[in-house]
């Protein structure tokens, strides 16, 4: 597919896809809580269909009528034995927060995704949920999908997360809450606290306090309505084109800016970025964000705002070979496990354009500001490779080709669409 070209500035507004991590979720939650609960800005990407077609073979009853999700929920002891193998897609997520709701049931399931997901280690996952007593076996005994989950009844633990993740932690919460006893876990760095904050909307208990949380499980959530706000992780890409492309004047609408997601922005912002939070929404934690042309200049990354941007460094990556100076990524190692390895990805990707980087074992050293040229990139089946590529060949004069595009529909169906609405605007 040859990508699009910007002719001058990127300009307009836009609403960028519903958040991602809060549409999973969503679904996840309102399948275990009694009652209805009603999601208004659901993100109809694949991996969020994903989820919803794993809870309606749970025996879960969801209905979408275009408009909104409507999930009739009967709480955990409700569930039932799927009659086929699970299908998580590409989604990670799904897998790796179902299997903590699995653990605790009282059947056998089986739960598979498609060649990449199935590439992907759970180990993280499968471990600390056999410490509650979870009994969870990856294929012909390794750490790989598709992972068989007798349900047990599960205790409480004590846990030190030895990495920073959203997804160990949020596997360990579901299960922890169909768990006898109090589970306490103590986070590395602080990650994305989306099921934290979900609990608590559908009326559960639980305590943070800085890095240690604490759950009690036998609790009852009650559904709730939820609405969505437009996930950052789709913004970064607009972040990013408008910073860089000349004579752009962008607004981006009701982005959610949950301080755990807003890496990104604190990056830019370091790096120059001209981007301002207006009409603020405090009560669905987002705002508009207005972003013009700015020159960026280099930084480093490391240490504790990683699991905050983790999914955004290959769009920063991009910011960097732009930027005045040498830009140095650490602490990044979780890229390697995501749908493909997004260090050596974007490095290989970007170099091929032009750019300067080195890749080393936990993160990137950029050089900049590189120009960039033409050429054939290929996605590797990763949606954020894709769109960060699409970005890079903006900036470009000869044209860029990307192999298997359609990739980028795991996440932002409308992307093409969206960013050629700010190209001609």
């Amino acid at each position: 597919m040859k990508l699009l070209k910007a002719k001058s500035g990127l300009t307009g507004a836009l609403t960028v896809p519903a958040d991602k991590s809060i549409s999973h979720r969503s679904i996840m939650f309102g399948a275990i809580s009694q009652g209805k609960t009603t999601v208004h800005n659901f993100l109809r990407a694949e991996d969020c269909m994903s989820t919803i077609a794993v809870f309606k073979a749970l025996g879960v009853d969801i209905c979408d009528d275009g408009k909104e999700i409507i999930i009739e929920g009967k709480g955990f002891d409700h569930l039932q034995a799927p009659q086929n193998i699970l299908d998580a897609g590409n989604s990670g997520t799904t897998m790796r927060l179902v299997l903590g709701i699995l653990a605790g049931q009282s059947f056998h399931s089986k739960i598979a995704g498609d060649a990449s997901l199935n590439r992907r280690p759970m180990e993280r996952v499968m471990g600390p949920l056999r410490t509650m007593g979870g009994s969870l076996q990856g294929k012909d005994g390794s750490e790989y999908p598709p992972i068989e989950v007798e349900g047990s009844e599960l205790s409480a633990i004590t846990y030190e997360m030895p990495i920073a993740s959203a997804q160990v932690k949020s596997a360990i919460l579901f299960a922890a809450l169909q768990a006898k006893g109090t589970t306490t876990i103590f986070e590395k760095e602080k990650s994305r606290n989306h099921t934290e904050e979900m609990i608590k909307q559908f009326g559960g208990e639980i305590t943070v306090d800085d890095k240690t949380i604490t759950v009690a499980g036998g609790q009852q959530l009650i559904g709730q309505e939820v609405t969505v706000p437009g996930d950052i992780s789709s913004a970064a890409f607009y972040l990013v084109a408008a910073s860089l492309i000349p004579n752009s004047n962008l607004q981006l609408n009701h982005v959610g800016i949950n301080p755990t997601r807003t890496g990104i922005l604190d990056v830019l912002k370091e790096m120059g970025a001209d981007i301002q939070q207006v009409a603020l929404d405090k009560q669905n934690q987002a705002a508009d964000l207005l972003i013009k042309t700015a020159d960026l200049k280099a930084t480093e990354i490391s240490g504790e705002i990683i699991p905050r941007l983790i999914d955004e460094l290959p769009i920063i990556a991009l910011a960097a070979t732009q930027a005045e100076g040498t830009t140095v990524i650490r602490d990044a190692q979780e890229l390697k496990v995501k749908e493909t390895n997004r260090i050596d990805a974007t490095a290989q990707e970007l170099n091929k354009l032009g750019a300067k980087i080195e890749t080393t074992e936990d993160g990137m050293i950029i050089h900049g500001p590189t120009p960039l040229h033409g050429g054939s990139v290929e996605s590797h089946g990763d949606h954020r490779i894709g769109m960060m590529l699409q970005i890079a060949a903006l900036l470009t004069k000869d044209p860029v080709e990307l192999n298997n595009p359609e990739a980028i529909n795991i996440s932002y169906p409308n992307f093409f669409t969206d960013l050629y609405s700010l190209i001609e605007a």
